[in-house]
């Protein structure tokens, strides 16, 4: 199944039945119903039904189409009836609904001239010659996210690689700054398969294939040439200031900046040099500099089987440490890579023994040991885990840890969670892992601690907030206010729903207190989340969040947000203006130096690529005022004659910038929150009225509360935040309603 269909939950979606099965051998669903129904039919009734039969079968041939009026998509006129070409169905002839084989050395592939079916099973078998080059380019892909899939298999059978899985607005009909996306298959052969469930359907697909073209027609920017070495094969050579291997890498912009800012080196990676004072892909922004800017870094070739998506990494000296994840194929996969940021070469760490392959888990780094904890281990039928492995860097070796569960806690085997290793005031030093999916308890919102030194574990009582957890969130921890804001997941909503959702949660780690600030207005989950100057940068992630009908949300996105921790406020962010699209999800992201790395993800394919996001230095801005509102992003101190970073600032204890004023939310703003806990727990300005709503601050209210210590704790509030079964029966004063399939407080 593909990684869109598994990180996705689906079997406690919106459907049963989450990710499509794997394409194969099918048939059409019998129709033995109607005899079963006919014998508990009496004469009478025998002639009813096929009176109203005849009436069916009249009405829908009256209302067919005739093709002496209109053309036949896929097949002839005869009769003034379509009759379609084999594997072609619909009064036009306008659906795919079977199997294709082409043969030619090029040609394209589409589901139909219009909307494709529900439920439509299309497969194409290309064949070329052994070995050949296979490309394939999708000028146009419009499908519904997470739900319609279209399969790539590198050979002649679903037995043979799977390259890649495209769900989603790849391609819309109006493009904007979409890359046209190709695949390329080395085989000689290609199998696409294509399956559409029942919930809604798009505009499908139109795919260009081609058998030893160069990639892309050399991008307009280059020549397709023959091989020399190997005769049957063609590459492209690149117009100066043009790179790749389909030419559509730019370099040396405007020159460089040539001679004062940097000079071009055409001879070996082909980038500019920038001088010391200047930086930026051309060389034209100041050293520091009050802009910011994204770089695509040239990586050291390496293997394909880098690429990976729902993996985890952190940060050790200048070495950005990968470990696990989601592959379409583990037999060359490597479990635990490192990539030297500074040479940007990648390594692999051979391990003789250790953990399985697993996804959706967490990595947490402490002095010179990296905590991995829990994720779904995709070798052994898909197990969620409990597993605690701990990974030492200077000897490269793998250790379990059998932690002591407390009395009052149990160890909750999650994926999709997150975790920081954090020291608190009391010195102990805890590992923190956030909510996350249980195969048991389903969406958990629960808090799990590991005491390092002691090797316990904890399940603590929370204050504050009642939050609703789930699955893909991301968090980071800032050590200026010893707090962990968790941003964004897909999470179990009332009324026995799903969805994305926006929230934002801060959670206070020497007192156990939940905060609810203000949400970012855009749902997401799989996405990354750091921490720089100040401000949490959100990058990316799956935003598609439609039911019934497509309102356009991306499969995977490259929005980029940026909150401000000292004035709980949101903005967006200018995309990265990269040469190509860097949209994704289940990505990760660290920083080192300032600069956010991030690796990795689905974007239909599994990504191996590196983007670099430099943000502006507060040591450019010259003016105090400036300084002060040297925002999004960034969050900047004026100190005495300069201008200092947020951390710095802090640590010269300089008093933090003024925030704008707010302003109490209005009534319906509040209404959302159903407990008074959360009502007062918040940073949106309600208050908890006649225990019994959630309203403005400002509105009148007989008996208020505006601090949630003063707020009486109902079971029901509790019971009701509860999504499963189990989680509800592990609570003493609640009760699971099965036919409302709902969390209940006892009468």
């Amino acid at each position: 199944a593909a990684p869109a269909a598994k990180m996705d939950l689906g079997s406690a979606g919106r459907r049963a039945g989450a990710a499509p099965a794997a394409p194969g051998a099918w048939r059409p669903f019998p129709s033995a119903c109607c005899c079963c129904f006919a014998s508990l039919l009496d004469v009478n009734s025998w002639l009813l039904f096929y009176g109203f039969l005849y009436l069916a079968l009249y009405a829908q041939v009256s209302q067919s189409k005739s093709c002496d009026k209109i053309s036949c998509f896929s097949g002839h006129c005869v009769n003034s009836t379509c009759v379609c070409d084999q594997g072609w169905v619909g009064d036009q002839c306008q659906h795919c609904q079977g199997r294709f084989k082409l043969t030619e050395p090029s040609g394209y592939l589409t589901d139909g001239p219009i909307n494709y079916k529900y439920k439509t099973k299309c497969t194409w078998l290309i064949e070329g010659y052994p070995n050949a080059i296979l490309r394939l380019r999708f000028n146009h892909f419009a499908t519904e996210c997470s739900w319609d899939h279209m399969y790539v298999y590198d050979g002649d059978s679903i037995y043979a690689p799977l390259i890649a899985v495209f769900s989603g607005l790849i391609v819309p009909e109006v493009r904007g700054n979409e890359t046209v996306p190709e695949v390329v298959t080395t085989s000689g052969y290609a199998l696409l398969h294509f399956f559409s469930d029942a919930a809604y359907n798009l505009t499908g697909f139109n795919i260009f294939y081609s058998i030893n073209s160069c990639p892309n027609n050399c991008s307009e920017h280059g020549k397709c040439t023959t091989s020399q070495s190997v005769p049957s094969r063609v590459y492209c050579e690149c117009d100066k200031y043009w790179k790749g291997e389909a030419c559509d890498i730019p370099y040396c912009k405007a020159n460089c900046g040539s001679p004062d800012h940097g000079y071009c080196d055409l001879t070996g990676e082909k980038l500019c040099v920038c001088n010391d004072s200047w930086q930026g892909p051309d060389c034209s922004l100041n050293v520091p500099s009050t802009e910011s800017y994204w770089v695509l870094p040239n990586v050291k070739p390496f293997s394909p089987s880098v690429g990976r998506a729902s993996h985890k990494a952190v940060l050790h000296g200048r070495f950005m440490w990968v470990i696990g994840g989601y592959t379409f194929n583990y037999s060359s996969f490597q479990m635990v890579l490192n990539y030297n940021l500074e040479s940007s070469i990648w390594n692999v760490v051979p391990v003789s023994k250790g953990p399985l392959q697993r996804y959706g888990h967490t990595l947490a780094l402490y002095q010179e040991d990296i905590y991995m904890y829990g994720g779904k281990i995709e070798t052994s039928n898909g197990n969620v885990t409990d597993e605690l492995w701990v990974f030492n860097i200077p000897s490269q070796t793998w250790s379990t840890r059998i932690p002591a569960v407390l009395v009052h806690g149990q160890q909750y085997a999650v994926e999709g969670h997150s975790a920081h290793i954090v020291e608190l005031d009391s010195r102990d030093v805890v590992m923190i892992v956030i909510f996350g999916y249980s195969s048991i308890y389903g969406y958990t919102s629960i808090v799990q601690e590991y005491y390092i030194r002691s090797n316990s574990w904890l399940v603590p009582e929370t204050k504050g907030a009642i939050v609703q957890g789930g699955y893909g969130h991301t968090s980071v921890y800032d050590e200026l206010t010893k707090s962990i804001y968790v941003h964004g997941g897909y999470k179990a909503l009332p009324g026995n729903k799903y969805g994305l959702v926006d929230d934002l949660y801060r959670y206070e780690v020497n007192t156990r207190t939940w905060t609810i600030l203000k949400e970012s207005g855009f749902a997401r989950y799989l996405h990354s989340a750091v921490v720089i100057n100040g401000a949490m940068l959100i990058f990316g992630g799956n935003t598609h969040n439609d039911t019934s009908l497509s309102n356009g949300a991306k499969c995977f996105s490259a929005d980029f947000l940026a909150y401000d921790i000292a004035c709980d406020e949101w903005k967006i962010l200018p995309k990265p203006n990269l040469h190509r699209d860097v949209n994704r999800f289940g990505h990760t992201a660290v920083v080192s130096n300032g600069s956010m790395y991030i690796f990795g993800g689905f974007s239909s394919v599994l990504l191996n690529d590196i983007l670099v996001y430099k943000p502006p230095n507060c040591e450019a801005f010259r003016d105090e005022e400036l300084c002060k509102n040297a925002r999004p992003g960034i969050r900047c101190l004026w100190n005495k004659k300069h201008c200092e970073s947020w951390e710095s600032g802090h640590a010269n204890n300089i008093l933090r910038a003024k925030c704008p004023k707010k302003t109490a939310a209005a009534d319906d703003r509040c209404y959302r929150y159903a407990d008074c806990a959360s009502c007062t727990a918040n940073t949106n300005g309600c208050q908890w009225c006649d225990d019994k709503k959630c309203i403005s601050a400002n509105s009148n209210c007989s008996m208020s509360v505006k601090n949630y210590t003063k707020c009486h704790v109902r079971n029901e509030q509790i019971c009701n935040k509860l999504t499963s079964c189990k989680s509800c029966s592990l609570h003493l004063n609640c009760q699971w309603d099965q036919r409302q399939q709902e969390c209940q407080a006892l009468p």
